[in-house]
């Protein structure tokens, strides 16, 4: 990975564009980021982030939008990255979320994240995706780096290793997995346990299947197994020896079959008893039964004896019925043709009354038979006189149609004629009074123009106003921020000199026991370093509480940091003082409350613009719709005239039409209402004739038939043997009575013949003669017997199912202790390599984690990587050693293997690191952070990292230190690696040409890049 161009937009600090050259910083290998505490180095690097990522590292990512706060509201936030990658050329244009100016109105609108990622190829650069989620994918995918991985190999964090160098092996063992992909360790971990407790929870349910069958057959046996009781309860395994119970099953289910096999012969003697006793039951209730028989048909036989009188009469009435049944159609259609000679009768009568005087004919005489059909013909051609008449009349109903419609035309006319009259008054009026109107809104208009001015004048007048408001508000801030800072800096300054003053008293108090520090590093045969003697007689002694080297460089140290403290509070003073006064200066002089003042006049003066325009604008389109109106009133009164002339001339020419028509229909009409009720009552008096002709005819046919019927019923009351129709009627049966009339003669003759053949029943005759049986004491022997048999059924029965089960219990018995061995097999080793894992095993020495004992070897390699430049940085004296050891006090199982010790071959000592000094502690991280970016790239694939920064940590150096630290890190740009140092100590900037210089300004940062 590579960058070769960087350019910032309104992001952090840098309120302007600022553009980063990586190109021409790497052609020197070695570059420098310097610039004052806040001005933005860091700021660079989290625009490299944020540009591959989306995000920026460590705290800051928790803090709102990176958008630049010295940027104009309308400038978009946004990071231009070009790097390359595995040899593939990409282009990235990220911008964040941010608070955008609304396009119309005043406030603000949420803008969302943007990126847009293209690549070269071809010497084109073509699009890969504009969507957030897919460019964090591929290029995640292609860096083979998370973001934290991407911190830690290629920004180098010294403090932040400053930190794990000392840190315990817990805190060790969390900065590790963020770089290290040790999950999938843990998650063996995770699912060996989980698996260890799913077979154990397996073999316990195998177990407890063997003892809850082994229940079964207890309760079913009646009889307690070998083992410890099995009940509900116990838990599986408790105690039970489980290979017992299988021979004491097999003997249980034998006992058990055994006595159902006596207790099944004991009922089948007891159901041969009872079928016994059965038996002489069924016989004695046979003999009592053929004994009643007999005695209930002699009964019957006097009975049908008595009733041999009815039986005739029931022959008697059955024939009459079957004669009259072959008169009685003919006498039904005598009365049949009468009933419809008497309605022909009547219907004549009807329309004889009414179209007898039509035809000519005395309507006083009764309408009789028409014979030769002579008064039929007279009513048929009165009736077809009225229908030539009528189809005469049926033309002129076109004249009556039309006059209908002529008269409607008229009435329709008649209104439109007064609405056009009317309407025609209406625009008249409007043509008379609109001039005034206009006149009166010309005036108006003209009144509002005066008042209307250039908005674009007020608008920025008003704008001007609002800035000078926000520069008053941001100067009082800014003052209230100053007092606050300038008294932090009084402290900070009262801080140092304390400091100061503490470091001289110590120094001084070292200088006067110098004799005695120097006589206490002499020793026998050894020249002094004074004064060269080997002999030395009085050795100078010091006080027991004079300071040691060590006191002096932490008094050092500490008067260091308050001298930079006192330094950083100086300069946050300065850069507020120039923000207020700038602030003031752009509020004009003005404070607060008189910006307020001033962008509520202006305010008002630009909405009384406003409102004038808006009446100008609406009095102009009221001037425009008069106009409009007064034109359409002129035409629509012209237009108006001219229809209600030819209306009117349409109406005079209908009405002479009308009068035309209306006479021609008189005439034709007669004495009728009009023509169509003539044409009906001509139609009605032709059907009523053609209906007096029918009903004369159906008179004649029905008195013809009638005569006919009542000749043949006469024959055939002669024929059957009856002498008038009374007497068939009451010989009538319908077809039930005479079903009925038979059924009961056969019913007599059968019952009789039956009653007969009982008596003559050998059988019966022999029943009746013997003796009667014992029913009552034969049914109570058989209940004895049949509750004897019953009893030994259900002990039969009941030994016989416990037999079954038993038998079916000991194969299920048999099958869950030959199943149980397995699964308590497999979870003992489940169970054993769980352990291992989870570091509780007696097996596992270390008793660490698998997941701690894989970070413990990439720890190991990382050791053994830093080692190679720490040998140089140190001049040979320092080794870093890493120990399986844990920390004092730790009980983890989690932190095992992540120790840390550093070897001082100089006094051949293993140190804590905490007891590093300060430069000591810088290239001693400076190492690890080094060997741990080696071993973290070639974790995520081998990676090639083109550009590498090193981020603070060189202040603590001395020179000779920090000139082997330079060869370290001239080393580090081999094979083309460009390697930038950030940091603000002055001696780099002699020792580095290339630089990039963030410059401090009151109006935001800007970059410099110079060598």
């Amino acid at each position: 990975m590579r960058l070769h161009s960087l350019t910032l937009q309104a992001f952090g600090p840098f309120g302007g564009t600022e553009t980063v050259d990586f190109d021409a910083l790497s052609d020197a290998g070695l570059f420098l980021i310097q610039g004052p505490t806040g001005a933005g180095k860091t700021s660079v690097l989290d625009a490299v982030c944020f540009a591959l990522y989306g995000r920026v590292p460590g705290a800051r990512e928790d803090a709102k939008a990176p958008r630049s706060l010295h940027a104009p509201p309308e400038r978009v936030p946004e990071i231009r990255c070009e790097l390359s990658v595995r040899g593939r050329r990409l282009s990235i244009v990220r911008s964040p979320s941010w608070e955008r100016p609304k396009q119309r109105g005043t406030g603000t609108t949420r803008a969302n994240h943007k990126v847009v990622v293209n690549e070269r190829v071809d010497g084109a650069w073509r699009p890969v995706t504009t969507r957030p989620d897919e460019a964090g994918q591929f290029l995640g995918d292609l860096l083979g780096l998370s973001l934290g991985q991407f911190c830690q190999i290629v920004l180098l964090p010294q403090g932040e290793f400053a930190r794990f160098l000392r840190a315990t092996a817990a805190e060790r063992r969390t900065s590790l997995e963020r770089i290290f992909a040790t999950g999938v360790f843990t998650d063996v971990e995770n699912w060996l346990t989980e698996h260890s407790r799913a077979l154990g929870r397996a073999a316990a349910e195998s177990e407890e299947r063997v003892l809850a069958v082994a229940r079964l057959a207890a309760e079913h046996g009646r009889s307690t197994p070998p083992t410890a009781d099995p009940h509900p309860g116990h838990g599986a395994g408790h105690g039970a020896d489980l290979d017992s119970l299988a021979p004491w099953a097999a003997e249980l289910a034998a006992a058990t079959a055994g006595t159902a096999a006596d207790l099944a012969a004991l009922a089948e003697q007891a159901d041969a008893h009872h079928a016994r006793v059965r038996d002489r039951l069924d016989q004695a209730r046979g003999t009592a039964e053929r004994r009643a028989r007999r005695s209930r048909a002699a009964e019957r036989a006097a009975d049908l004896e008595r009733g041999a009188e009815q039986r005739r009469a029931i022959d008697a009435e059955l024939d009459s019925a079957r004669r009259a049944a072959a008169v009685v159609p003919v006498l039904r259609t005598v009365e049949y043709r009468r009933d419809r000679a008497e309605k022909a009768a009547q219907g004549a009568e009807e329309h004889w009354a009414l179209a007898a005087a039509l035809a000519g004919y005395d309507t006083a005489a009764a309408p009789g038979p028409d014979p030769d059909g002579a008064v039929r013909a007279a009513l048929a051609a009165s009736g077809r006189e009225r229908r030539d008449e009528t189809a005469t009349l049926d033309h002129r109903l076109g004249d009556a149609d039309r006059l209908r419609t002529v008269r409607a035309e008229i009435t329709a006319l008649t209104g439109e004629i007064d609405r056009i009259a009317e309407q025609g008054a209406t625009a008249r009026g409007a043509v008379a009074h609109l001039p005034v109107r206009r006149a009166e809104i010309t005036a108006r208009l003209a009144d509002a123009r005066a008042l209307t001015g250039p908005r674009e004048t007020a608008v920025e007048s008003l704008e001007t106003a609002r800035r000078r408001l926000e520069s008053a508000e941001s100067a009082e801030r800014l003052g209230a921020e100053l007092a606050a800072s300038r008294a932090r800096c009084t402290a900070a300054v009262d801080a140092a000199q304390a400091a100061k003053d503490a470091l001289h008293l110590l120094r001084e108090r070292r200088i006067d026991g110098m004799a005695a520090e120097l006589a206490g590093r002499l020793a026998t045969d050894r020249a002094c370093p004074v004064c060269g003697s080997a002999v030395h007689p009085a050795p100078a002694v010091g006080a027991p509480d004079r300071p040691t080297p060590g006191d002096e460089q932490a008094a050092s140290r500490a008067s260091e940091a308050a001298q930079q403290r006192r330094g950083d509070a100086e300069q946050a003073v300065a850069s507020l003082a120039e923000r207020r006064t700038a602030a003031e200066e752009a509020a004009a002089g003005l404070d607060p409350a008189a910006a307020r003042a001033l962008v509520a006049e202006r305010t008002a003066a630009l909405d009384r613009l406003d409102a004038a325009a808006r009446q100008v604008d609406a009095l102009a389109e009221e001037l425009a719709a008069v106009d409009s109106d007064l034109e359409s009133a002129r035409l629509d009164a012209a237009r108006l005239a001219t229809e209600l002339a030819e209306r009117t001339e349409r109406r005079t020419a209908r009405e002479q039409e009308a009068e035309r028509l209306a006479a021609g229909l008189d005439s034709a009409r007669g004495t009728d209402p009009d023509l169509q009720s003539r044409i009906q009552r001509l139609r009605a008096e032709a059907d009523l004739l053609d209906s007096a002709a029918e009903a004369l005819h159906l008179l004649s046919t029905a008195t013809e038939e009638l005569r006919d019927a009542e000749t043949e019923a006469r024959r055939a009351r002669d024929e059957h043997g009856f002498a008038d129709d009374p007497a068939v009627r009451a010989a009538e049966r319908d077809d039930p009575a005479r079903r009925d009339l038979a059924r009961r003669a056969k019913e007599h003759d059968d019952e009789l013949a039956a009653v007969h053949a009982a008596l003559a029943d050998p059988e019966l005759r022999t029943a009746a003669e013997g003796p009667a049986p014992d029913l009552p004491a034969l049914e109570a022997a058989l209940a004895t017997a049949e509750a004897e048999a019953t009893a030994a059924a259900r002990r039969r029965d009941r030994f016989a199912e416990r037999a079954a089960r038993l038998a079916e219990l000991r194969t299920e018995l048999d099958r869950a202790l030959h199943d149980s061995g397995p699964a308590r097999r497999r979870h003992a080793t489940a169970s054993a390599l769980a352990a291992l894992t989870a570091g509780t095993s007696a097996d596992n020495r270390e008793k660490a984690r698998l997941s701690a004992y894989v970070l413990a070897a990439r720890l190991e390699q990382v050791v053994h990587a830093a080692n190679h430049r720490l040998a140089t940085m140190s001049g040979g004296r320092y080794t870093l050693r890493h120990t399986i050891d844990r920390s004092a006090g730790d009980r983890s199982r989690s932190g095992g293997g992540l120790g840390l010790r550093v070897l001082d071959s100089w006094t051949g000592d293993e140190r804590d690191p905490a007891t590093l000094s300060g430069g000591e502690t810088f290239f001693s991280s400076l190492a690890l952070a080094l060997g741990l970016g080696d071993v973290a790239a070639q974790e995520a694939g081998g990676t090639d990292i083109g550009t590498l920064f090193v981020d603070e940590g060189f202040g603590t150096l001395d020179e000779d230190t920090l000139e082997e630290v330079m060869e370290i890190l001239d080393a580090l740009r081999e094979g083309g690696r460009a390697v930038g140092v950030v940091s603000h100590v002055a001696d780099l900037r002699t020792r580095i040409t290339a630089q990039l210089k963030a410059v401090k300004t009151p109006t935001g940062s800007r970059l410099e890049q110079v060598g």
